[in-house]
């Protein structure tokens, strides 16, 4: 089983590594003579005097060397990237900002304040570029009320991001009561023309919830915040101070589509769920499994989300009782922390496999495409049908660690943490499920 895990590590690693984020923006963006293509968008460079760049995200960096790669060498701008990482070459003209993940940090802070003031001296002979990829929302901060500290953010996003609401959830939330998310920016730029291109890591059609949707339109409500905020208890657990002040910030309505600062703002698809399932799937049936791709586990729970994936797994393995088989799926799933143990979602969703698919010919493997996992040093995890007996001969008990939230102790001890360090992309979590041929005692 030792090589159904291999085979798992391998396939994740191949698909990291066709998801380059530099050779995607040289085939979507390009330079003819004065225009600047960016997908469908084309833009007369020569209308604009300033060009500026903000670059908020996991992908930060990269995107920006990409973009610097496909524009001519002498067409000049300058920006701001907040990103959990410094860069390894920093570019002449960018602003760089090491921001906190998942909780926001004084870098947070000082990125958002920058981008504002960068913003704010920006008219109509001005082209504003925002580069969107996933882990944005507490890489780039400030809040809406002024009276608050950073402190007091760091104290509301730890409530948030253990509450056990689902990504869509608290994005709702965190647009409502931050100064640069929910369309904000695109309103500080005012005149300016504004195209937005993103490597996104939230579902089709969600794209407003990238990094927060700071150069978007929102389309949720204040209405939607205070049943989220209800639902949830999350005031319950702050202090009379902050509560009041989240209150008072989630009544004051996000930007809409009907915004005149819409009017001249595009959207571009850089990278989606697609260009994370295609090379995925490939790579699998490389490997000679036969491969579906399911992608309906969005938001849901560790638990369900393993059950469900175990039970299409078998049904595939079922159907094909000859051939090694494959499900791939991605997306975020749910994991509320419940303990003070180390680990993140993706090596929840293994550990919460371990006990179903003990003596089978079944290897899981769920990791980050951006490297990180929770507040792990770890992508994630990959297990197999033995991964319960050698944790018992090791005194390790897998319910446990999934009690405790302590899911990457648990693997590493195993030597089943799968570590990559940051991958300076993060498109969506990826989760491998594989199968061979089994007989069932």
């Amino acid at each position: 089983m030792a090589d159904l895990k291999h085979l798992a590590r391998l396939i994740f690693h191949e698909t990291l590594a066709a998801i380059n984020i530099p050779a995607v923006m040289q085939r979507k963006v390009r330079v003819e003579g004065s225009l600047l293509h960016c997908g469908d968008i084309v833009v007369e460079l020569r209308a604009f005097s300033k060009i500026r760049v903000v670059a908020i995200g996991k992908a930060a960096h990269a995107m920006v060397e990409g973009l610097r790669s496909t524009l001519p060498s002498d067409l000049k701008f300058e920006g701001v990237a907040s990103a959990p990482t410094p860069p390894k070459r920093p570019l002449p003209g960018i602003k760089y900002f090491v921001g906190g993940h998942p909780i926001p940090n004084e870098e947070s802070w000082k990125a958002a304040e920058a981008i504002l003031q960068l913003l704010a001296t920006s008219d109509e002979t001005t082209l504003v570029l925002f580069l969107l990829s996933g882990g944005g929302s507490a890489l780039t901060e400030l809040p809406l009320d002024s009276r608050l500290t950073l402190q007091d953010v760091q104290q509301f996003y730890r409530t948030l991001v253990t509450c056990g609401a689902p990504i869509a959830a608290m994005n709702a939330v965190r647009k409502h009561v931050s100064a640069v998310k929910g369309g904000r920016l695109t309103v500080a730029a005012g005149l300016a023309t504004k195209i937005t291109l993103a490597v996104t890591d939230v579902p089709a059609g969600h794209e407003s919830a990238l990094a927060s949707g700071p150069s978007l339109p929102d389309p949720t409500t204040s209405a939607d915040v205070e049943r989220v905020l209800s639902e949830f208890k999350m005031l319950e657990h702050l202090p009379a101070f902050l509560r009041s002040c989240v209150e008072e910030s989630a009544r004051r309505e996000t930007p809409k589509k009907d915004d005149p600062a819409f009017t001249n703002a595009y959207f571009v698809m850089l990278m989606g769920t697609d260009d994370l399932f295609h090379p995925a799937h490939f790579c699998s049936e490389a490997k000679g499994f036969f491969t579906c791709c399911d992608n309906c586990t969005d938001d849901w729970t560790v638990e369900k989300a393993a059950a469900y994936l175990l039970d299409q797994l078998s049904v595939l393995q079922a159907a094909n009782p000859s051939r090694p088989v494959a499900v791939i799926a991605d997306g975020e799933v749910s994991s509320p922390v419940s303990g003070d143990g180390i680990g993140g979602r993706n090596a929840a969703f293994v550990l919460a496999c371990v006990e179903n698919i003990v003596g089978r010919r079944v290897a899981v493997l769920s990791a980050g495409t951006d490297g990180i996992d929770g507040n792990s040093p770890a992508a994630g995890a990959v297990a197999d049908g033995e991964t319960l007996a050698r944790a018992a001969a090791a005194g390790l008990d897998p319910a446990d660690a999934f009690r405790r939230s302590d899911a990457f102790t648990f693997f590493a001890a195993l030597d089943d943490a799968v570590v990559t360090g940051p991958t300076g992309n993060n498109l969506r979590d990826l989760r491998i499920l594989l199968s061979e041929p089994w007989q069932q005692p």
